[in-house]
């Protein structure tokens, strides 16, 4: 796998230029955009931790590099992507973009959308989508291999509806701090299983890993346990969430979701293998971005 996580990707660094005064914010390889006069932006350096301040220059750039007049663009869940919504809707606002679609990804980034004044359509609507921004819970360094659904769950939100989004553009990028792109990764794993036999695929995962993960149903409320506690999660679409706890070094999560993906009774999980994917990392130094190769260069390596 080493081979292969340093094969697989290409990456670069764009310098952070910190401001005196209000955030001009980057576009595309470090060029300086011009100021906006909106209040929204207008946030000094002493007002943000470093990893706020370097996540607001992140989403900023995605909007900035990656989406045009014209898009429908995935909109994610999370911090980073609640400010690229924030963002792109004031670009559409002072006319800077134009006749964009947003699809957003949870019922909370949909309130958030209509807000900034973003044009909203239904996933199931759309014929394409162009572009795609998300948080990320990990990602695998080199492959850009990542993992979402980790977080609790709030309301309406649907890791399947998030995943098929995401799967669905023609192009995706993750936003994200540097901490959470690294190898050996460990953590959770979410899986979504059948409610009715949950513990039959809950020990055929066990097996899978066995020694290297435990499995427990996630709560929804109050103490949580191997058996979901008093109040287990049922997702809108009615199934529960198993978390795959890994607690050895995770060599590959491209490895695990096939591996996953052979289980009678799981619905889906929360890995995301796409290509082409890119990841804006916000670093204490700048930006560094991350592509990665096509999946049949991969395969070649």
């Amino acid at each position: 796998m080493a081979s292969l996580a340093s094969s697989s990707s290409s990456s670069s660094y764009l310098k952070l230029v910190h401001y005196p005064s209000a955030f001009d914010g980057i576009g595309r390889r470090g060029r300086r955009i011009r100021k906006n006069n909106s209040d929204s932006l207008k946030l000094t350096r002493s007002s943000l931790t470093d990893d706020t301040f370097s996540l607001l220059h992140a989403a900023h750039h995605t909007v900035d590099a990656y989406i045009k007049s014209g898009m429908v663009i995935g909109l994610g869940s999370g911090y980073a992507s609640g400010i690229a919504i924030q963002y792109l809707g004031q670009k559409l606002r002072t006319g800077a973009l134009k006749d964009i679609v947003g699809v957003p990804t949870s019922v909370g980034n949909a309130s958030e959308a209509a807000k900034a004044g973003i044009p909203l359509n239904r996933y199931q609507d759309c014929s394409q989508i162009d572009f795609a921004f998300d948080d990320a819970d990990i990602i695998e360094e080199g492959t850009l291999v990542s993992v979402i659904g980790r977080r609790e769950l709030q309301g309406e939100e649907s890791i399947l509806q998030e995943k098929s989004i995401l799967n669905a553009a023609n192009k995706l990028a993750f936003v994200i701090t540097e901490s959470l792109y690294k190898g050996g990764l460990d953590g959770s794993v979410p899986v979504l299983v059948q409610s009715l036999n949950w513990m039959e695929i809950a020990e055929e995962i066990d097996d899978l890993f066995l020694g290297d993960a435990e499995v427990w149903r996630r709560s929804s409320i109050g103490q949580a346990d191997p058996l979901g506690g008093d109040f287990p999660l049922v997702t809108r679409e009615g199934h529960n969430v198993l978390d795959v706890i890994f607690t050895s070094p995770i060599l590959s999560l491209a490895e695990v979701a096939k591996s996953l993906d052979k289980v009678d009774g799981i619905v889906d999980h929360g890995i995301i293998c796409k290509f082409p994917c890119t990841a804006v990392i916000a670093t204490e130094d700048g930006l560094r971005i991350v592509d990665s190769l096509p999946r049949n260069a991969m395969e070649a390596l």
